[in-house]
């Protein structure tokens, strides 16, 4: 009996999410609010994956502005992850029809926090670096690897969320870290050859 339970439970997860979305759909805020907290992640993952990382939080916002006016076009409800995934990519393939080219954002420095950036400079060029390195991957395995590594989704949560089959998450994962350590240990030894 326990058992069964255990393998109900993507079923009524499902029924769960369908019914949120069908609720959002019909104007519910609140519902709309807990897709949010359950598809932020995979958003910011996605856009992590393709624009740069000071872009991501406000896409992120946009991505879901954008699904919530469209919500009442979706046809079927057990489709939203992999629906907001195409908002998700179309929305960054836009930011990139729209930036100006050559356009040079700077942040301003605050010298408060001088010495604690510089703290933090090396652990975030290493991973400014392996994130440049993923972004060169292929795109089936750039985004599972960027939502397990940098947003902490497991394999199953990446297959409910996008909409893949939980086959294909895993190979893209095995073969994309393949890929990854491959690409980082060129990186690294032509670091130490220069």
């Amino acid at each position: 009996m326990e058992r069964q339970a255990v393998t109900d439970w993507p079923a009524a997860e499902s029924r769960e999410e369908d019914s949120l979305v069908s609720a959002a759909r019909d104007g519910d805020r609140v519902a709309f609010g807990r897709l949010y907290d359950r598809y932020a992640r995979m958003v910011h993952g996605i856009l992590l994956a393709r624009v740069p990382p000071r872009e991501v939080d406000d896409l992120v916002q946009e991505v879901f502005l954008l699904a919530l006016r469209r919500l009442h076009g979706l046809r079927d409800v057990s489709c939203f992850g992999a629906w907001l995934g195409t908002i998700t990519r179309n929305r960054a393939n836009d930011y990139f029809r729209k930036a100006i080219p050559n356009e040079k954002v700077t942040e301003p420095v605050d010298e408060n926090h001088a010495e604690s950036r510089a703290a933090n400079s090396a652990a975030e060029q290493e991973a400014a670096m392996v994130l440049s390195v993923v972004r060169g991957l292929p795109d089936a395995y750039r985004e599972p690897l960027i939502l397990r590594l940098v947003e902490g989704m497991t394999g199953p949560e990446i297959a409910a969320r996008t909409g893949l089959t939980h086959g294909s998450v895993r190979v893209n994962l095995y073969r994309g870290m393949q890929l990854l350590r491959e690409k980082l240990a060129g990186t690294a030894r032509g670091a130490s050859w220069a």
